[in-house]
């Protein structure tokens, strides 16, 4: 298990700047998530701290030791790829062996580490077959074997999920999540769904644009956005924020939506635009709390164990999560609240938390 530090890193490919001052520590056996949208760096810095891509200032150190200038194969740093990166021509066990091998490392030695991942990972039946017998998650199940075999110190995974359907993302994200409860080893995790990062990190890292934006528990994120980005990246669905205007006498004011906030909101001496944020789950129907007036079903989506309904509400279109299976169509009214410590009030310039 490693303990790493990264330490204002920064990458630039000529004179464009695409991760700006990273620092980041990282407990040793923890499993820490990055996420992002697309272009944020997240992978970008997965790679610096791998060795696949170089570093323009800053260090990354790993248990003490700066490791900016060794080479991939002495960082004893095991990566996962989105593309499995599998010989189609060897067989799972050749596939599994084959650092070892290079490394020269006893055949017996070998032999003990490739059964022991095989069983860790459900394997054992596979071990003959060639990749092109297997499916997409026994090839990645295959690829994070070649991994553990190394005994790496840690391990990077870059979005390994991608390439496969909902359902087997699912079981994988379990599998990954234990096999981490049973190594025990150091994990950074990239990867742009934010469920994957809710259900399996020990804390998260939101990047934007190449910059940290929060960094906490799953839960910390959820319930206390540090910034509207966060606030609507975190979460599905994505948490409403209605844009309006705070006015001195607490009410918030949005077209034909006005609500009284009152001894909720920061104080203004001058009317002041913000961002009002609800998550879905937490708007009341026909319930106590701050009232927010009342708005007309639209589409209504259920899934099963819930339903999601949209709802105009004065000019804005907000989403509802209900629970309780209301009998409801399009067209209904119905009145909105919401509980006070459910509110969210993003600055509507910087997009901060107020």
């Amino acid at each position: 298990m490693a303990i790493v530090k990264i330490d204002n890193v920064k990458k630039s490919y000529g004179g464009l700047q695409v991760v700006h001052g990273v620092s980041l520590d990282i407990d040793e056996g923890e499993f820490v998530i990055l996420v992002g949208p697309s272009g944020c760096g997240k992978s970008t810095l997965l790679r610096m701290i791998a060795g696949l891509e170089s570093i323009s200032s800053g260090d990354v150190v790993v248990d003490g030791q700066v490791i900016n200038k060794l080479p991939p194969r002495q960082r004893n740093i095991a990566m996962v790829f989105q593309s499995y990166a599998l010989y189609p021509h060897k067989t799972v066990r050749k596939n599994m062996a084959f650092s070892l091998e290079m490394a020269g490392a006893p055949k017996s030695e070998i032999a003990e580490k490739v059964d022991q991942a095989a069983k860790i990972l459900d394997l054992e039946p596979l071990l003959d077959r060639k990749p092109g017998q297997l499916s997409g998650g026994q090839r990645q199940r295959v690829a994070m074997g070649r991994a553990i075999v190394r005994n790496p110190n840690l391990f990077l995974f870059d979005e390994p999920l991608s390439n496969l359907d909902a359902k087997l993302r699912v079981q994988m994200r379990a599998q990954i999540k234990e096999l981490h409860q049973r190594l025990k080893t150091t994990t950074v995790y990239v990867t742009h769904d934010q469920v994957e990062a809710m259900t399996m990190a020990d804390r998260i890292v939101v990047m934007n644009s190449g910059n940290i934006e929060q960094i906490g528990t799953p839960m910390e994120l959820y319930d206390r956005p540090n910034s509207r980005f966060v606030a609507e990246f975190i979460g599905s669905p994505a948490m409403n924020v209605i844009d309006g205007t705070l006015h001195p006498d607490g009410t918030f004011v949005a077209g034909a939506l006005r609500v009284d906030l009152s001894g909720e909101a920061p104080s203004v001496d001058a009317p002041k635009l913000v961002g009002l944020g609800i998550r879905p789950e937490n708007m009341n129907l026909n319930g106590e709390g701050i009232s927010l007036g009342t708005g007309k079903v639209r589409i209504i989506e259920p899934t099963g164990s819930e339903t999601l309904l949209s709802i105009q509400l004065g000019d804005e279109t907000v989403l509802v999560l209900d629970r309780n299976r209301l009998q409801l169509g399009a067209g209904d009214t119905l009145s909105l609240s919401v509980s006070a410590e459910a509110l969210h009030l993003f600055d509507g310039e910087t997009g901060n938390r107020l």
